[in-house]
């Protein structure tokens, strides 16, 4: 009997040290496609809006049994474009947006967002995550499709984000009054298609 029992503990060890050992090997990190990844923002004013692009620096998605299980992502603020103006006047909004009046970009060259749980909700996914931008954080959520088949992820949504909330007051009617047609709105919306893959191609720095 003793001997039988003593089998049964090394099987029941073995196999625990099997699925444990499964778990680990399920979890994977995904590069994330700096080629192929792209990020769109998009800012409303009273007389107009402005649309562009920011381009990935980096990140790593993790997943587990076809689940994102947490990421981060650094975004290259030096390369913040935009794409509904030409010459002159574009140089003068890019050249403002990168400014300590915006994003401070010589002193804080990169935002990130950090993923802290991605559940399904209905047809599509909530991400919920960490969004810093000039060195302040802030959670935000957001729906979005994603996609996980193997080692390759494909994820598109769009946040809103109020710009308020890291020091951004420029053209704020909540800081400023009598801005009339000046008056740029609080929140902007910053639309992402991220592809990440255990094989993904990196910008070179």
């Amino acid at each position: 009997m003793k001997k039988i029992s003593g089998l049964l503990g090394i099987a029941l060890l073995i196999a625990l040290v099997a699925v444990t050992g499964q778990k680990a090997v399920a979890q994977s990190a995904l590069k994330v496609d700096t080629k192929t990844s792209k990020v769109y923002w998009n800012a409303k004013k009273v007389t107009g809006e402005h649309s562009g692009l920011l381009s990935v620096a980096d990140g790593t998605v993790y997943v587990q049994d076809e689940k994102i299980t947490g990421a981060s992502i650094n975004l290259d603020m030096n390369t913040i474009d935009c794409t509904d103006l030409e010459g002159e006047w574009k140089d003068k909004l890019i050249g403002h947006l990168k400014s300590d009046d915006f994003f401070s970009v010589e002193k804080h060259p990169k935002a990130t967002f950090a993923i802290k749980s991605v559940t399904k909700d209905g047809a599509q996914h909530k991400v919920v995550g960490d969004l810093t931008i000039k060195g302040i954080k802030h959670e935000i959520s957001f729906p979005a499709e994603v996609k996980v088949e193997g080692d390759k992820l494909t994820a598109n949504g769009t946040a809103t984000v109020d710009r308020t909330k890291y020091d951004i007051r420029y053209g704020s009617g909540k800081f400023f009054e009598g801005l009339g047609d000046k008056m740029i709105y609080d929140t902007f919306d910053i639309r992402f298609e991220l592809v990440a893959s255990s094989s993904a191609e990196v910008s070179k720095p």
